[in-house]
């Protein structure tokens, strides 16, 4: 028997995982039903991709993506100013001992993927990957 138990390296529990999720679609069906009255909110299509939350749970940060990226600048700014309220509806919709903080921030990864996908269709590195992928086609071991 272990005399210590040491911790193992941080890294994202399943607590951050499952509060963090639910606060995304509490966050996702606030934003959908437009009960934040902010000009810069009326009538925009934001989708929430992804929330953030510290390891203590006290603040979480949440990505989000206007639709075709449309006045993204605006809408995060629209959203920062409404932080305070939208903590206030979630801590209605979830419950938590204590409703985290809110940031927002514009969510890049659609962005990187693209870039990615650019970067994978260009001639030389479809060169590259070319006999590879036959090598696997004809059954045989590509490595």
């Amino acid at each position: 028997m272990s005399v210590g138990n040491p911790k193992p390296a941080r890294g994202i529990s399943q607590r951050q995982l499952r509060v963090g999720e639910e606060l995304r679609h509490a966050l996702s069906k606030i934003l959908r039903e437009g009960r934040c009255r902010d000009p810069a909110l009326a009538n925009a299509s934001i989708t929430v991709t992804e929330v953030t939350i510290s390891p203590d749970l006290r603040s979480a940060t949440a990505f989000v993506m206007p639709l075709a990226g449309a006045n993204a600048a605006e809408i995060i700014t629209g959203l920062k100013r409404c932080a305070a309220f939208l903590k206030g509806l979630l801590a209605r919709e979830v419950p938590l001992r204590n409703t985290p903080s809110l940031s927002f921030a514009l969510d890049t990864s659609f962005e990187q993927a693209e870039r990615i996908s650019a970067l994978l269709m260009r001639p030389e590195v479809a060169r590259d990957l070319g006999p590879q992928i036959a090598e696997t086609e004809d059954g045989r071991d590509g490595c």
